[in-house]
């Protein structure tokens, strides 16, 4: 007998009702689909919550930690403005400042004859300074961010004033001069543990010119050379402006025949991570995708198979192909989705076990399973996919039944 029966069109809410209805009914085969789902999502949605969160995590700190995007040029040159502000412009660039030579990069810091730094650093920092972002402080003339070592050698705080040392050796006779500069901030230890203080550059270069003999106005000096002008410096402080920057930055700097420090290895051993996490998520992915799918078309098909009475008795009553084929989608839809719900649940109890019980040593805002909503909108129209492709090949199936099967077993 061929489908030549006169077809009716139902509409969509009697197709859904008819839908979960068959369901309801079908209960037991129908949690059976929903657990083989939920034994796929859930394991897939902790392992790449994982993955992310564990590689989102180290890769933050490493971002949040300007010193790794520090490239750091050894010894001293000769380098004049122009080639500084090439290097400035480069697209690799984050933050780049003209230095002193390394010798006079150093002062000594007293507040009285009890708290004092011998031989800090003295750093130039201007606007965008990585290192100065979140103090929300720029130095600028008398006033100076110190580090928390320095700080706390001196027993300052914001606000406070200290004097700044500087000897120099002229015309056979040691000479010592002093500028009295404030605190306008003190920078956190995370972000630079050694004794140091961050000057605007005008001050690092009086710094300079007061020990090559020079007059300096800046620090009341009168006597020596009259006061020069700088077109030349011997070296930069510079830091990339992303993690990827920072070996093209110093393979550049290579190419210009200068040598620089980086931190390389850090930053590949978290790629290596990242590559090695990738490949086994993958691995895993793939085993239980393929387990689910294979899983999936033989609950399908074999639910098709045990309901092929009622398939035919539909198309007897003149249901169209289409709208089989629709019921079939419905179900798969409803399944897939409560499927999903149940695996976020999961997730999400998993998820906080994991980050209380891995992330116990790490700082407040740290994760160590994660997922974003992005992540989540992925997974589930990747499931949605696998269940409505599975779902299509029982449709074919369904579809090749006869109205005419339904009259025999009669």
């Amino acid at each position: 007998m061929s489908s030549s029966l006169p077809e009716t069109r139902p509409g969509m809410g009697l197709l859904l009702n008819m839908a979960l209805r068959d369901l309801i009914h079908d209960r037991k085969v129908a949690l059976c689909i929903v657990f083989s789902l939920i034994a796929v999502i859930a394991p897939l949605l902790l392992l790449f919550g994982l993955k992310n969160g564990i590689v989102s995590q180290l890769r933050h700190d490493l971002l949040d930690d300007p010193r790794t995007r520090e490239v750091r040029m050894t010894g001293n040159g000769n380098y004049d403005l122009a080639w500084l502000q090439a290097l400035a412009a480069r697209p690799e660039v984050g933050f780049s400042i003209p230095l002193t030579r390394s010798l006079n990069t150093q002062a000594d810091l007293v507040r009285d004859g009890q708290h004092f730094a011998a031989g800090a650093e003295v750093i130039p920092s201007a606007k965008g300074d990585p290192l100065l972002r979140e103090s929300g402080v720029l130095p600028h003339e008398n006033t100076v961010v110190l580090s928390n070592s320095a700080a706390r050698k001196l027993d300052v705080k914001a606000g406070d004033t200290f004097r700044l040392f500087v000897s120099r050796k002229r015309d056979g006779q040691n000479q010592r001069t002093s500028l009295s500069v404030s605190v306008g901030a003190i920078l956190d230890e995370a972000r630079f543990a050694r004794p140091a203080l961050f000057v605007d550059l005008p001050l690092l270069v009086a710094l300079e010119d007061y020990r090559d003999g020079f007059q300096v106005p800046l620090l009341g000096v009168t006597d020596g050379e009259n006061a020069r002008e700088r077109h030349n410096f011997a070296r930069a402080r510079l830091y990339a402006a992303t993690l990827d920057d920072v070996a093209p930055l110093a393979q550049w700097l290579e190419s210009q025949h200068i040598e620089a420090i980086t931190q390389a290895a850090q930053i590949e051993a978290v790629r290596a991570i990242d590559r090695v996490l990738g490949v086994i998520f993958a691995v895993i992915a793939w085993i239980s995708a393929s387990g689910c799918i294979a899983s999936l078309i033989g609950a399908f098909i074999a639910n098709i198979d045990r309901k092929r009475k009622d398939m035919a008795v539909l198309r007897l009553l003149g249901f169209r192909r289409q709208a089989v084929t629709l019921f079939i989608m419905i179900q798969a839809l409803c399944l897939t989705g409560v499927a999903f719900i149940a695996g976020l649940l999961i997730y999400g109890a998993g998820s906080a076990l994991f980050n209380h019980l891995l992330g116990a040593n790490l700082p407040e805002s740290a994760f160590v399973c994660h997922l974003d909503p992005g992540h989540f909108a992925a997974a589930f129209l990747s499931v949605l996919a696998v269940a409505l492709g599975v779902a299509a090949i029982g449709a074919l199936r369904a579809l090749k039944i006869e109205p005419a099967e339904s009259l025999r077993e009669i």
